[in-house]
């Protein structure tokens, strides 16, 4: 999986496009959101979804992404798995849900995310 990172500036009309160029490029979204300035959604294909937006003008970038299971049953999960994170040194870009109750995270050194929230 990849995340799709988008800088937006009036969020309703930018993701109204964004939404409609990914659409008809065949993209779907598995989960994401707008914060700060920036959108950040989970597909499948990063280099297709970041081909059709460049086609339609919208910068974009993708990266891989860790998905993993939430225990959202379980308090305080959340912060056992950033601490983990931090204390392996791990850099969160980003972190979110995608439609299956899984945590997203953009960081800088996949495989040790994973070995680490393993």
């Amino acid at each position: 999986m990849n995340d799709l990172a988008i800088p937006v500036e009036d969020v309703a009309g930018d993701v109204s496009r964004i939404g409609a160029v990914l659409g008809a490029a065949g993209v779907g979204l598995e989960g994401g959101g707008v914060w700060a300035g920036q959108a950040h959604y989970l597909v499948a294909d990063g280099a297709a979804a970041v081909a059709a937006l460049e086609a339609a003008g919208i910068r974009a970038t993708a990266a891989p992404a860790l998905v993993v299971p939430l225990r959202a049953d379980v308090p305080g999960e959340m912060g056992r798995m950033m601490s983990a994170l931090h204390a392996a040194d791990i850099r969160v870009e980003a972190q979110y849900s995608d439609h299956d109750n899984r945590k997203v995270f953009v960081v800088d050194d996949v495989e040790r995310a994973r070995a680490v929230l393993a």
